[in-house]
């Protein structure tokens, strides 16, 4: 079809699928319409849009949702593009069901000015398939040393600062970005780890780690700087966000936080809520990541604090490699692991097991960080807003073949492992940027 000059969309009918959309309160069965990349109709089981020209995807059994939301993802790009690049990072997350995504600025150079945040959002226009939003650095080249330019970050576009990878070590500065946040009402996001007691780390410390011979890295390590930047938040009233809390000491921290109303938000990973220390017997160096993964106890604590509110939200972390990267001595590889594609089905154990109800851990990837990145045409399936949207088969089982990742980065501890949830289709502005084989249309 086509409109002024330009090629449209044919109109896509999501016909008789389950749809879960929190920032509406809707969980029921029905259809919805796209029509020039938004959503223009939404209806029960039994209802039809009086439009009748269109496609049809038939979403019976099928979950239909907001498209997922990512805080927390490492696209690589600049400087790194043998790890990963915005286009295939963007495929990767579309796979995930992922249709916005927000990358971290520790690239080469990092994102700490307008010229390099301006270059991403370029390349994430022209080369990716999903949107794209940037992280700004808190410190000029992420060195601790000096504030980035804020408010030229801001102008730009970022959605919040961070130096992630790095500790933001000197708490004055520390203090200084919270008291900028709070003006700008983004939030300042931390990698918690007090490296003095990590040096040369590559575990969780504990009976695995000795038992191994490998260096531990102890939850306190996570907790005292998860303190010091709580104190700090409650001096500025500026808004912090923690990255990847990994401890149950951590959860107990933020929840107490928040109880004396300190402005804090906070994130887990897939493999901080589904995976323990265990995987990094036999030296698995695609189980190495940063912070480790801990114990049966703490991953009990993250899924209560999931459950609690006290964790807002679920972002992957997602940390491409190249194969040469990990296949090296466990004490040499690099920490990461490639997250986008296995997210949702290893989530979704979660909730076959009873741990979590499904609405909840949609919540988690849509709705609640919508509200963080202050975005409401995201994380909905409201009339009018633009058409992202994430179809999935709770049901369906599927093994984790890294061989058909779209991700540069094969590294994941669950090579090779059966999950239970796929990803069938992903739709981001309209577009089907994804679609499993098995999902048919008409």
């Amino acid at each position: 079809m086509v409109k002024n000059g330009q090629k449209v969309m044919k109109p896509l009918l999501i016909q008789n699928g389950h749809i879960i959309d929190l920032s509406q309160g809707i969980d029921q069965i029905g259809s919805l319409l796209v029509t020039e990349g938004n959503i223009s109709w939404l209806g029960g089981e039994e209802d039809v849009p009086s439009q009748r020209d269109y496609d049809i995807i038939n979403a019976r059994r099928l979950i239909v949702c907001p498209g997922l939301i990512d805080l927390h993802c490492h696209l690589r790009q600049p400087g790194f593009e043998d790890k990963e690049t915005i286009a295939t990072g963007t495929r990767a997350a579309a796979r995930g069901g992922f249709t916005t995504i927000c990358c971290m600025p520790n690239t080469n150079p990092p994102l700490d000015n307008r010229a390099t945040v301006d270059y991403v959002k370029s390349v994430a226009v022209k080369e990716g398939v999903i949107t794209v939003l940037p992280i700004g650095c808190v410190s000029k080249g992420r060195k601790g040393e000096e504030l980035a330019e804020f408010g030229e970050l801001a102008s730009a576009g970022v959605v919040a600062f961070s130096d992630d990878g790095q500790l933001v070590k000197n708490s004055r500065l520390m203090r200084q970005a919270l008291e900028y946040s709070s003006n700008l009402d983004l939030p300042i996001i931390d990698h918690c780890e007090d490296t003095t007691l990590t040096d040369g780390g590559v575990m969780n410390e504990g009976i695995i780690s000795t038992r191994l011979g490998l260096r531990g890295m102890p939850a306190a390590a996570e907790e005292i700087i998860v303190a010091r930047d709580l104190a700090l938040a409650q001096l500025t009233g500026g808004w912090l966000h923690i990255a990847h809390v990994s401890t149950e000491g951590s959860v107990d921290l933020i929840r107490r936080a928040k109880d004396k109303g300190i402005k804090v938000t906070a994130e887990a990973t897939p493999h901080h809520l589904t995976l323990t220390e265990e995987k990094v017997i036999g030296y698995d160096t695609n189980a190495k990541v940063n912070p480790p993964l801990r114990t049966k106890r703490d991953v009990q604590a993250l899924i209560q604090g999931l459950k609690d509110n006290v964790i807002d939200v679920i972002a992957t972390d997602h940390a491409p490699h190249t194969e040469a990267d990990k296949r090296c001595n466990f004490t040499l590889a690099p920490f990461g692991i490639s997250g986008f594609e296995t997210a949702l089905g290893s989530l979704m154990s979660l909730v076959h097991d009873g741990h979590i109800t499904l609405t909840t851990l949609i919540s988690k990837l849509t709705h609640e960080p919508a509200r963080i990145i202050k975005h409401d045409k995201l994380g909905t399936l409201a009339i009018g807003a633009p058409a992202d949207v994430t179809i999935f088969d709770p049901d369906m089982e599927w093994i984790v073949d890294t061989k058909a990742f779209a991700s540069k980065g094969k590294n994941t501890p669950l090579a090779g492992s059966v999950l239970k949830g796929k990803v069938m289709a992903t739709i981001s502005q309209g577009k089907l940027v994804y679609k499993d084989n098995s999902l048919t249309m008409e």
